[in-house]
Formats: C-alpha cells, structure tokens, sequence
C-alpha cells in the first residue's frame, strides 16, 4: 500500500473540499477498482462505462466533461492492447490521444483537476535500468505512439493535468492479468512459458487506485508521474517464477512447476514490437512522500487475492 500520510497529513481525503469524481474507462482493470475506493473514501462517483460515450467522437467527450458536475476527472480509459491499435491505428488515435486531450481542455475550461492514465510502453526501451520521469520516449508501437501522443496533447491543452505511467497492472482477480494467468494455468495444470527477454515492474492495481484518491484529493503540480512498484526490473519469465512461489509459500504443489523460458523475437502471436526494457522510477512520487510497494509485494497480493477468488 502507498504510504501517503507524509505527503498528505494523513488519510488521502483530507484537506480539500473535492467530492464528486468522473472516471472514464469505469469498467476496466483500474477504473473499476478506482470506482470502489473512492465511494469508500466518501466520494460521489460518476463513472463512464465502455460505450456510453463514443470515445472516437471528440465533441461528445468534450461536452460529457463539461455537463458534468464533477470537480475532478480521471481518465482510465483506452485501447490497449497492441494487436487492436495495429488493426486499427486511427481508433488508437482517436481513444488514446485525441479524446483525452479533449477531457483536458474541458478540464482546463472549467477549472476540473484532469488525471490521465498512461503507460510505460511510451519509453525507449532499448537501455536496461529504471527510467525517470524524464527519460527519452520514442515508443516502438502503435499502442506506445498513440499513448505518447495522448500525453503531448493532455499537457499542451491542460499543463496542470496531471499524467500517470502505470506498468504490468496486476491484482484485479475480475479482470485477470499476466500474474493470475500464470496462477491459473499453474493450479488447472496447463503448460507455462514465459519470455525471458522483456523487463519492467508489476504494480498492484489497489495501490494505482489509492494513488488516484490522493492526487484527486490533495493539490500536486502538474506533470508526468510514474506510479509503480519499485524494485529491480524483472522479465516476464521472473515474474511468472515469483507467482509461482507465491502459490508455493501457499501450501499448493503446483508452485514448483517448471516454467519455459522464451524469446519476445519468437512470440509469434505478437503482430507488433514489444519495448524491451521499460521498468519505472518514480522519483516525483517520492518527492511528495508516497512511496510505493516492492514489486514482489504486489505479485503476492495478486496471486493471494486470485486464489481467494476461486474458492
């Protein structure tokens, strides 16, 4: 869990009058878990669904913004998986740039904070070693150019928006990712292969969600922050191997498995390039005191809540 009370002086509702919040992407991985923590936190809590607004119809984004009577928006909304946006680069585009930029001038317009969810696939992964806030972003992807090009455009209409790269978000057992596949293939006795080649850090959805609470609750600088697990960057192969341990530590036989080792250049069923090494700092975080969980924390959180899912 974040520990924001440093920053913050205390719970992540505090010290601001803001109660009303308009999340878009409502239904996905993190915008589903976001909705439930901020209706916790006492919120009220408009939530955009898949489909109630055209994404790819920029005016309509722009007016949903304006009518409505939220103080703060974030957006968790996008296309996001990497044979979607080759397959159709203009809806990529559309969804992952030019509908956010739109969210940001209604927020600037109206005074709104704007969040903006965006992703490490923006970086230049050809380096190995954790990349700061500033480092260079020449995506090699159709999924990581429109990101980037979302971001440039949210602060050019908005420089007091508010941008978030999140990584390998896991621990949502509604809406599985990479470490509950693993888990469940494991436990149901499939096969496991996992590249050893690609390296960045898994990030524990809850803790995104309460990072999302405090900097709609709390007046931060505008910018670029990069919320994720900290940690030495690890490959996919040693993020399935950590699951497993997981399930192991857990009493279940099925976490001494072996797991094969693959290439990304042999991942035949990937139409696009995969970044190789965009793990994350997040130095600005820390300057506002938050820090995050060791990545190893949020995979046995993931895997501890999935397995309780299934029973």
């Amino acid at each position: 869990m974040p520990r924001m009370r440093d920053a913050f002086g205390g719970a992540s509702n505090v010290g601001t009058d803001m109660k009303r919040v308009l999340i878009f992407g409502a239904s996905g991985r993190v915008g589903s878990i976001a909705v439930q923590r901020f209706i916790e936190c006492g919120w009220e809590v408009e939530p955009c669904m898949r489909g109630e607004v055209d994404l790819a119809e920029g005016e309509a984004v722009e007016r949903r913004v304006e009518e409505d009577a939220a103080e703060a928006v974030v957006n968790c909304a996008a296309v996001s998986s990497l044979e979607a946006c080759v397959d159709d680069p203009l809806s990529a585009h559309l969804v992952n740039a030019v509908a956010p930029a739109m969210m940001a001038r209604a927020c600037a317009r109206e005074g709104k904070r704007f969040i903006h969810l965006s992703t490490d696939y923006v970086l230049d992964g050809r380096r190995p070693g954790l990349k700061g806030e500033g480092a260079s972003c020449k995506p090699v992807c159709v999924y990581g150019e429109s990101k980037r090009e979302g971001e440039l455009q949210v602060m050019e209409e908005y420089p007091d928006a508010v941008v978030v790269r999140v990584s390998w978000v896991c621990g949502h057992p509604g809406k599985p990712g990479f470490a509950e596949a693993v888990a469940r293939k494991a436990l149901e006795g499939e096969p496991l292969a996992a590249v050893g080649d690609k390296f960045s850090l898994p990030t524990d959805v809850e803790d995104i969600a309460r990072v999302l609470l405090a900097m709609c609750a709390n007046t931060l600088p505008g910018g670029i922050f990069h919320v994720c697990s900290t940690g030495e960057p690890m490959s996919w192969h040693g993020y399935a191997s950590m699951v497993l341990e997981t399930l192991a530590e857990m009493g279940f036989a099925e976490g001494k498995r072996v797991i094969v080792e693959q290439k990304l250049d042999e991942m035949l069923s990937f139409r696009d390039t995969r970044p190789r090494h965009t793990a994350m700092g997040n130095e600005r975080l820390l300057q506002l005191g938050i820090s995050m969980p060791d990545a190893r924390e949020a995979i046995r959180h993931a895997v501890l809540r999935y397995v309780h899912s299934r029973s």
